[in-house]
């Protein structure tokens, strides 16, 4: 009986062994896989973060064109009405964060009436132009007191 014992215990060692060996090779397949399944996680992700950050530079480049905008049409609106020269005016803006091209055409189509034209043109090639166009009119004058003079 312990010659019987002994073959049994000496065939469930070998079998034991030979599933070992056979698992360190299906590891190895396992982590391959892994590997490509954690390679197609990231390209995809890689992917995504590329999208967002192009979309936020185009938001940021909209952001300081509608504030450029907003200011040059402020400050056009309150100056006096005889300070508009008529004619091209180019301003080119090199500094600051939003580097562009500025062109104001003022034209007066009759009188006491101005038409005005902002073109503003980005140096970065990211970032969309703008126009923007806006009609000024001459205030009229009355007299507050109608008095004769004595």
């Amino acid at each position: 009986m312990k010659i019987a014992l002994r073959f049994s215990q000496s065939t469930a060692r070998r079998t034991e062994s030979q599933t070992l060996g056979l698992r360190a090779g299906f590891g190895l397949v396992e982590v391959i896989v892994a590997m490509i399944l954690l390679a197609v996680a990231v390209s995809a992700l890689a992917s995504l973060a590329l999208s967002v950050s192009k979309s936020s530079i185009k938001v940021t480049g909209t952001a300081y064109r509608n504030g450029v905008m907003m200011q040059e049409v402020n400050r056009l609106e309150t100056l006096p009405y005889d300070s508009l020269h008529i004619g091209d005016t180019s301003i080119p803006v090199s500094t600051g964060p939003y580097l562009h091209t500025r062109v104001i055409t003022v034209s007066e189509p009759s009188l006491n009436l101005k038409t005005i034209r902002i073109v503003l043109t980005p140096l970065n090639p990211n970032f969309k132009a703008d126009t923007v166009n806006f009609t000024r009119t001459k205030a009229r004058t009355t007299k507050v007191l109608n008095t004769a003079a004595p």
